[in-house]
């Protein structure tokens, strides 16, 4: 589970790193959109990254964040989907990933080994 966020979280930069460097080296449309998607995809990328993190120390905290990335990673796996060309593998494996993950995270085990207690049932009066 941890080495699912930690993929796409590295996915994530790298995809930044590399579209950092071509709006800087190469020759895109709009170089400052290039550099800011870029930006963007790294600082992205360090939230499931840190979500990672915390799952390995068993932390509770970061299950949200791991939750979230896989919910926002469905949409643009279905976005990829329904492209043309070399998007539509990728977009299988992010869905992928993001599935698997997300039951994964949603597990009774997963819960009870992060310290998560589920919902509590009110006594009977």
């Amino acid at each position: 589970m941890a080495g699912l966020s930690a993929l796409e979280g590295a996915a994530l930069a790298l995809g930044g790193m590399y579209m950092l460097v071509m709006g800087l080296l190469g020759r895109p449309d709009s170089p400052q959109q290039a550099e800011m998607g870029g930006l963007t995809l790294i600082v992205l990328g360090l939230i499931p990254l840190f979500a990672a993190r915390g799952l390995l120390r068993r932390r509770s905290w970061s299950r949200g964040p791991a939750l979230i990335t896989q919910i926002i990673a469905l949409p643009v796996a279905w976005t990829l989907l329904r492209s043309h060309g070399a998007l539509i593998p990728a977009g299988i494996a992010l869905a992928a990933v993001a599935l698997t993950a997300l039951v994964q995270l949603v597990r009774p085990a997963t819960r009870e080994a992060l310290g998560i207690q589920g919902p509590r049932a009110t006594p009977e009066a």
